[in-house]
């Protein structure tokens, strides 16, 4: 399918975002510390710019509150709905450590549940659809949840001031949870026999194999455009490398060194490549989430 740029920004921004409102939710951090303060609105700030970033998709972004009334049947609207909802008491835990250095544990917890399902929310977008077998697997949402915390960990280490033996080695066990999640997720996708075939799609199959001659019509269209993009398998296998390298082992390593060095300016330049590599490492992955993602409308091209 086709990698919309704006969708890759919104994923990869919010569940970063996200996963640090969990980390600050979970009052690791002392809320009087100027490090703190800039965690919560750095928090705000990715959420924002991600939710910010959804609407450029969408065909008529002043509509996007029609979305929200759909909550009953839609994953997209329960998205959006608990985004909104989430924003709330995470902005005032942000008040409050900001402008009274305090943190309160129940906007806390209510802020670590809140992004925790809103996060599970967006990945059942693409997970419920069972026309995109590699998508339409539990392991799906576990991906994006285990990414979204190990992301938010790994920044609030290199961010947040005080003792951060205890973050990191929580970020250090997220980001390995997500590469085995992912290489878990990768290799189902890789051996995967689609269900839908030009076959079965036309109900042909018991004829033979079918050969389609030409597409359904000329010109192109929404489905040809979002849905019929396709990756060479030796450019998707480089590109695997760089999101396994820079979004788990190159941050990794940056997780073991700083804690090696034990604290001080040089293990904070540290853990910022390894959160800069992770950060790039997640853009490349979400590309390939959905440049791999085969629909199975393109039976019929």
């Amino acid at each position: 399918m086709h990698p919309a740029t704006s969708i890759i920004v919104f994923t990869a921004l919010s569940g970063l975002g996200y996963g640090l409102a969990v980390v600050l939710g979970l009052g690791f951090f002392d809320p009087s510390l100027l490090s703190t303060k800039i965690a919560y609105l750095a928090s705000l700030m990715l959420i924002g710019i991600g939710l910010l970033s959804s609407l450029l998709h969408l065909g008529n972004p002043q509509r996007a509150w029609r979305a929200l009334t759909q909550w009953r049947s839609s994953w997209l609207s329960r998205e959006g709905v608990m985004a909104i909802a989430t924003f709330v008491p995470l902005t005032l835990s942000a008040v409050l450590a900001i402008f009274t250095n305090r943190h309160d544990t129940v906007l806390g917890l209510i802020t670590v549940l809140g992004s925790l399902v809103t996060v599970y929310c967006t990945s059942m977008i693409y997970a419920s659809l069972k026309t995109v077998d590699s998508w339409h697997t539990k392991l799906t949402p576990l991906c994006f949840l285990l990414f979204s915390l190990a992301g938010g960990f790994l920044l609030a280490s290199g961010i947040a001031g005080g003792d951060p033996l205890v973050v990191e080695l929580l970020a250090l066990l997220f980001v390995l949870l997500a590469l085995v999640a992912k290489m878990i997720w990768r290799n189902r996708a890789a051996k995967l026999v689609p269900l839908s075939s030009p076959e079965s799609a036309t109900g042909l199959g018991t004829i033979g194999k079918v050969r389609l001659f030409e597409r359904p019509h000329a010109l192109d269209n929404y489905l040809t455009r979002e849905m019929g993009f396709r990756i060479a398998r030796k450019h998707a296998a480089k590109l695997w490398v760089i999101a396994f390298g820079c979004g788990a082992i190159l941050p990794i390593l940056a997780l073991l060194l700083s804690m090696a060095i034990g604290g001080g300016l040089a293990a904070h330049v540290v853990l910022g490549v390894g959160i800069l590599s992770h950060l790039i490492g997640v853009f490349v992955e979400r590309w390939l989430f959905f440049a791999e993602a085969k629909h199975a409308v393109m039976n019929y091209y």
